[in-house]
């Protein structure tokens, strides 16, 4: 996106790995407050899942199991330095766990792997595990959303657990540095339209996402607390 050559005509869909990718590889020269904000389509909570056939039903029971296993329990995420494994590695830091975690190309294959167990757990987005909840295969433990969520009722939040940090990912549109100030009142005004269409909306509310609507202005402060958050969820993992 930073080296599109028609700025007018370039956007990009992304999720944190916005903030995350330019933070690790700096030799990208990417400086995402060039970007043109657009639209942030929703944010997407992570849920700490285990498989039915663990017998595990409560997160104290997942802590007991992690720790009897000393560096054996297997956890897989989408990527490494990323969300699943900034997730997973603050939930370790928090209460003591040594867990090996296995990074995937997508959550798609995380999900699956934990179907077919394959991996003990995972922090997938609800949007990713709902076939397999629905199907009876997966068992919510803990959300880290501010609030429980509508779907999962009974899960308690990690800040209910008295640790204050809820994880989200985004569901953005952005577009190339130096696109016009008229097509980007278009991409606004089209992706506005969506986003408060009824298929929308029920998207948001079937699949668990959060709305999140931001003016341009809004969104870089955003991205500039998501950069400083980042930054430091990561040192705290390569540390």
């Amino acid at each position: 996106l930073k080296d599109a050559r028609d700025a007018d005509h370039t956007i990009m869909v992304t999720l944190n790995s916005f903030y995350t990718t330019p933070i690790r590889q700096e030799a990208l020269g990417v400086n995402i407050e060039t970007f043109t904000p657009l639209t942030m389509m929703g944010v997407d909570p992570f849920v700490l899942w285990v498989h039915k056939d663990s017998g595990i039903t409560t997160f104290e029971q997942y802590v007991e199991k992690v720790k009897s296993m000393n560096g054996e329990y297997v956890m897989g995420g989408t990527g490494a330095g990323q969300e699943d494994s900034i997730v997973i590695a603050y939930m370790s830091g928090a209460y003591g766990l040594d867990i090996k975690y296995i990074p995937y190309d997508g959550g798609g294959a995380v999900a699956k792997d934990l179907a077919g167990q394959q991996i003990m757990a995972t922090v997938n987005n609800p949007a990713e595990a709902k076939g397999f909840y629905e199907a009876g295969q997966f068992v919510p433990l803990l959300a880290f959303s501010d609030e429980r969520m509508g779907a999962y009722p009974n899960v308690p939040t990690m800040k209910e657990k008295g640790h204050d940090f809820s994880y989200y990912n985004q569901r953005a549109i952005v577009g190339a540095p130096g696109m016009s100030d008229e097509a980007a009142a278009y991409y606004r005004d089209i992706f506005g339209k969506v986003y408060e269409s009824n298929e929308w909306q029920g998207y948001l509310k079937s699949e668990s996402l959060s709305p999140l609507p931001m003016d341009e202005a809004t969104t870089r402060k955003y991205w500039a607390t998501q950069v400083e958050n980042h930054r430091q969820l990561l040192s705290e993992i390569e540390n």
